[in-house]
Formats: structure tokens, C-alpha cells, sequence
């Protein structure tokens, strides 16, 4: 991802970046029942590394296959390259955890940009406060063993009903989470980053007592005049 899309992507809403996919016929990329454990003032961006999870079968999944240095929920912890985000299928079921605060800490030092699971989080008080960003759908106390069996590492998945291929630009802000197809970001960045500039203007319009008729949309001129004087003295 080039630095100038990241820096764009940091600063639009998972909104703006909804009408810009569904410009596009996307209408499906923003993951569903999955929230911020804590606000922390900044967009969470950066390329999807995933961990695809199936139902657990209890003759395979007992406490002792952590010991095993290679397995994939320990490997994907570890593999998840700096400035990536975290991204686990965990079949939208948060009866148990997709995983604690000590993993997550582990992604944090490494460098992670964040991470996302369509289950839950076990200590998830602990996780809220940590400096990486994370999104879940409710707290859990269960083991991940219990229900779910890590098995994929990086490998295209279902998080929250949207497809995530390896590679795609993931953003989460204080709403949610949306996920760019690699190949749009560049371009859909610098139209979230315009429309932001131009929803922006309209706000304070708003706010000053204008109606939105002609204004949102621009369908009057004199509008589209009012907005280049705005940018101008805005630094936009």
C-alpha cells in the first residue's frame, strides 16, 4: 500500500468509504455485528492477514495442541507481518474466544496494525486498553478450543459475511470495519479523501442553517463555487 493511500484512509469514515464501493456495484464490504472494544482516535488501516476458524472436533482439539510451536492460531500470531491487520473468520459464533490478551499484546509488540474477529475477545477489559486497535462482536470467556479449531493461516475467508482475500485493505474507525479490494484502494482512497473534504463543507453548512436541497447533493452551481472558496480558506 502506497504511504500516500494509507494517510488518505486514515482519515475517511467507514461510511464514506461504503458509498464509494457502492459506486463501484460493491455493496457487501463492510463486516457485520463487529465493533471497537475501545476508541483510540485513529483509523486502523493496513493489509488483511487472515486465520480462517472451523467448528472444533474434541478428539483434535485439546489443551495440549498449543504446545505444538506450529500451530495456527500460535503460527499466525507470529507470522502476521508489521503493519498488517489481523483478520480471523471465527464463523460469526462468540460463544468462545477467538482469542486473549496475551496474543493480542504479542500482535501489538510485533508492530500489528490491528485486529478483527466476527467472534469474541477473552479479556477483553485488558484488550481495550492496549494501543492496537480491536474489533470484535462481544466479550468471551471460553477458550477458542472449546468451539473453534484454528486451521488456515493467510488464505482467503468469510469475516462478519464479506469475503477478505489476503492482501485487501482493511479500515476500521469507531463504527466498524470495511474492507477495500486490494486493487480499488489507491483510487478509492483519493475519492473517500475528496468526498470527506466536500461532506466536511456541507456539515458546517448545515450547521450555519442552509438546506440540504441543492447542496447534498451539489446540484445547484453556485454550491460547487461555495465549496471551492471553503477548501481555500480551510487548507482543504
Amino acid at each position: 500500500m502506497k504511504p500516500e493511500t494509507k494517510e488518505k484512509l486514515s482519515k475517511v469514515s467507514c461510511a464514506t468509504l461504503c458509498t464509494a464501493l457502492y459506486k463501484r456495484g460493491l455493496r457487501n464490504q463492510f463486516i457485520q455485528d463487529v465493533r471497537p472494544l475501545s476508541q483510540k482516535g485513529r483509523n486502523m488501516v493496513g493489509p488483511a492477514f487472515t486465520l480462517r476458524y472451523i467448528p472444533a472436533r474434541e478428539d483434535l482439539n485439546q489443551l495440549e495442541v498449543f504446545r505444538n510451536p506450529e500451530h495456527p492460531q500460535r503460527a499466525a500470531v507470529e507470522a502476521c507481518p508489521p503493519g498488517a491487520v489481523m483478520v480471523m473468520d471465527s464463523r460469526k459464533d462468540a460463544r468462545a474466544a477467538s482469542a486473549g490478551g496475551i496474543l493480542i499484546t504479542r500482535l501489538m509488540k510485533r508492530g500489528v496494525a490491528g485486529v478483527v474477529t466476527d467472534g469474541g475477545f477473552r479479556d477483553s477489559p485488558e484488550i481495550a486498553e492496549l494501543d492496537i486497535p480491536s474489533y470484535h462482536s462481544r466479550p468471551s470467556a471460553p477458550t477458542n478450543l472449546t468451539l473453534h479449531q484454528a486451521l488456515d493461516i493467510d488464505v482467503p475467508i468469510g469475516c462478519g459475511d464479506v469475503a477478505v482475500w489476503p492482501g485487501d485493505i482493511v479500515v476500521g474507525d469507531n463504527e466498524g470495519v470495511f474492507i477495500i479490494p486490494a486493487h480499488l484502494a489507491d483510487e478509492v482512497a483519493e475519492e473517500a479523501h475528496e468526498m470527506t473534504a466536500f461532506e466536511d463543507f456541507v456539515t458546517d453548512e448545515v450547521k450555519n442553517g442552509a438546506t440540504i436541497i441543492g447542496l447534498y447533493p451539489a446540484t445547484k452551481p453556485e454550491t460547487l463555487d461555495k465549496f471551492a472558496e471553503w477548501r481555500k480558506a480551510n487548507g482543504r
